[in-house]
């Protein structure tokens, strides 16, 4: 019998066999974008894996300062795709990055860090394996237009579908045009982008990544959901990043172009990312039980332990100020830090489409798609473990309506923060359970939070909002 190739070799075997030319060294800023660059073949070797490749990390957002810029990284094999975008055939690697000094994982490097949680999970005893099902939803729009000034600034977005081209001469305008908050879901011709996910869904099977179902949502205008099957959290964080690049490159190739921004459209809905979670130990599900919607116990303390860290946890899980134009009181957002198993404006739902101990899982609905999938899954771990460690009573589930609740009664359930400067504030008093097992470390939380503030929240206060001229101008 042959030997069984390791990864590694695998990799050398598939770019001798399909005559690959280069190789693309992918890696993940601070904030939560993918970078890049590439050598050819003749470059890449077994000491690659080993070795890794250097380069400055200085001009990363929120990494390096250029006194101490020299960086290493170290492609992960298992992570191998043939890229789908890149005339010259081109394989593309995830990476670590390495102190070069020390040969150290580099601290905030946010895929060394949902390796941290992974690694305290097995320690705690508790599982030895965290599955994660991310839905990221998604805009695919026509034309993107938006320029900032110190004298003006503006946005324009446009889809052949968006409601608000009803009446638009297209030459013909043929109708068709979702209506607001009815996206969800009507067949074709209403549906205009039924190919084009459809296109989507094979580059991401080809690419390795299994895939569930497609659908439109909810939004007119091009809003739309590719539903990933659940994966391991460091594999559910790396493929979270492969769907974004491909369907982001699957658009743009068709003229299209795919924001994950989560709410890039008054009045209608925004893209949220809700996180299905479920722990198991040697094969099998441990949130299956007797209690509450047949939850397990240790699957209500983990639910516990996410309702008492949510204010901090959303500084990971909806990381900009753009987050909370979404999560905004009453609407379908889910605002209300409660759990239920079917009220989806509770912050967490318990899924009862099947009875199976398999399918018992935890659904946080707050995160949306511009989190730093890294980051989030591991905050959302680290919050459910502190749950189960300190056996964290998650109170009563939410089941009446929340719109038919009276105003008392409402006032009795807390609310997600109502502003990104909340919840860092919150994340600055309340961190103590990320840094566990060293998964956090106290510098990754200041710089996240000073990054934030510097780049985020300080300019958005300092520009002025082109909708305060309807407001104020004659004033």
């Amino acid at each position: 019998m042959a030997k069984a190739l390791s990864s590694s070799e695998s990799v050398l075997k598939f770019i001798k066999d399909k005559s690959i030319e280069f190789v693309d060294m992918k890696f993940m800023d601070f904030p939560g974008q993918w970078q890049h660059f590439t050598v050819p073949v003749s470059q890449f070797n077994a000491g690659s894996f080993e070795d890794g490749f250097g380069f400055d990390g200085s001009s990363l957002r929120g990494w390096k300062s250029i006194h101490e810029s020299d960086m290493l990284i170290i492609p992960a094999a298992e992570t191998m795709f043939l890229d789908p975008f890149i005339e010259a055939p081109t394989i593309s690697l995830v990476c670590d990055v390495y102190e070069p000094a020390t040969k150290e994982k580099y601290s905030r490097c946010p895929r060394n860090i949902v390796q941290k949680a992974e690694a305290f999970l097995i320690s705690t005893g508790i599982a030895d394996t965290v599955y994660f099902g991310p839905e990221a939803e998604f805009f695919i729009f026509d034309d993107v237009r938006f320029d900032s000034k110190p004298n003006g600034s503006f946005y324009m977005v446009d889809s052949v579908e968006g409601r608000w081209n009803s009446g638009k001469d297209e030459g013909p305008n043929l109708g068709y045009k979702p209506r607001y908050k009815e996206g969800y879901f009507p067949v074709p011709p209403t549906d205009h982008l039924m190919d084009l996910r459809n296109e989507m869904v094979q580059n991401l099977i080809k690419c390795g990544i299994d895939v569930e179902a497609q659908h439109h949502e909810v939004a007119s205008g091009g809003q739309c959901e590719i539903d990933l099957r659940f994966q391991p959290i460091l594999k559910a964080a790396d493929q979270l990043l492969m769907f974004k690049y491909i369907v982001k490159n699957t658009a743009h190739k068709n003229g299209r172009s795919v924001t994950y921004m989560p709410k890039p459209i008054v009045g209608d809905n925004g893209s949220g990312m809700h996180v299905h979670t479920s722990l198991w130990k040697k094969g099998k599900p441990l949130f299956a039980g007797n209690g509450y919607a047949g939850l397990s116990e240790m699957a209500l303390y983990f639910i516990g332990g996410l309702l008492k860290h949510a204010a901090s946890l959303i500084a990971f899980t909806n990381p900009t100020t753009n987050s909370f134009r979404r999560l905004v009181p009453g609407f379908e957002a889910p605002v209300n830090l409660a759990y239920s198993q079917r009220n989806r404006s509770a912050a967490i739902r318990i899924p009862m489409y099947s009875n199976s101990p398999k399918a018992k899982r935890v659904e946080f609905r707050c995160p949306d798609p511009s989190s730093n999938p890294y980051l989030a899954f591991s905050a959302i771990l680290m919050a459910g473990l502190d749950g189960i460690l300190n056996r964290i009573d998650p109170g009563d589930p939410l089941e009446k309506d929340i719109y038919d609740m009276a105003p008392e009664e409402l006032k009795n359930v807390p609310s997600t923060p109502g502003s990104l400067d909340e919840a860092l504030k919150a994340l600055a008093d309340d961190h103590e359970y990320l840094l566990r097992g060293d998964v956090f470390t106290e510098d990754v939380i200041d710089t996240w939070i000073k990054y934030k503030v510097e780049r985020e929240i300080k300019p958005m206060a300092l520009q002025p909002h082109p909708y305060e001229f309807n407001l104020y101008y004659d004033v």
